[in-house]
């Protein structure tokens, strides 16, 4: 293990930062090394939002399911998925360029996602810690009002930054799946019920029928996960002519 891969593997969410600010000379790094992510053809297919705006960070934390550590974090960074930029550069050109179209969006999104990652493993060597917040999907019409986003640019993900207290540092990283679950040689193949049941058990799951019907509740049948599915279906419309 080498410190690259040690960082990788011990970095989990914060939520709760010291109140100490990100310097410029470290942000900068972090925004550079967030470019130097692999990209679609180099076209780098996003935008990047630093929101200094106080306002505007307290917006986010109730647009985004209400959530008041967005706005308590030094540093709040919106990744946008921009299928905008490109189709300007074709019309400057004269090219007739037909509007972007659903894997537009999604390969802009894949962009913007490699990243936010690149800047999450840079902020962990500054011993930074980060969140991101996929809660941003939610009441986009909102957001996009706040942003000024175009009818071509999505807020694909927002990622916040800071000093994490010591309580997160030491607070333990929830425990991934092992590796058979999840690495499959070739080909996919849905997991057995055995299999599904050892995978869960492994996570300290003893009743697994309480404990997904729990979480079901509470993530994807929840109030915020129905309102990310509205929202982004009803953006997704004007991609589909």
């Amino acid at each position: 293990m080498n410190e690259v891969t040690r960082q990788l593997k011990a970095r989990k969410s914060v939520r709760v930062f010291e109140d100490a600010e990100v310097s410029p000379e470290i942000l900068d790094e972090i925004l550079e090394c967030a470019f130097a992510a692999p990209t679609a053809g180099c076209q780098m297919l996003y935008t990047i939002l630093h929101i200094t705006d106080q306002a505007k960070k307290d917006a986010l934390s109730v647009l985004c399911d209400n959530q008041p550590f967005i706005a308590k974090a030094p540093v709040a960074l919106v990744f946008l998925a921009d299928c905008r930029r490109w189709l300007d550069a074709y019309r400057l050109a004269g090219v007739d360029a037909p509007p972007p179209r659903e894997a537009d969006l999604l390969l802009a999104c894949a962009d913007a996602y490699i990243a936010a990652q690149n800047a999450v493993t840079a902020a962990e060597s500054f011993g930074l810690g980060s969140c991101y917040i996929g809660d941003i999907w939610e009441n986009r019409e909102k957001i996009s009002e706040l942003l000024a986003l175009d009818e071509y640019v999505f807020p694909a993900v927002l990622l916040v930054l800071g000093y994490p207290t010591e309580q997160q540092k030491k607070r333990e990283k929830p425990r991934r799946f092992d590796r058979r679950y999840i690495v499959f040689e070739n080909a996919y193949r849905p997991l057995t019920e055995a299999e599904q049941r050892a995978m869960f058990a492994r996570q300290g799951d003893e009743d697994l029928e309480k404990t997904l019907a729990a979480f079901c509740r509470r993530k994807y049948m929840s109030d915020f996960a129905n309102e990310m599915r509205r929202s982004v279906e009803a953006y997704l419309q004007r991609f589909r002519g």
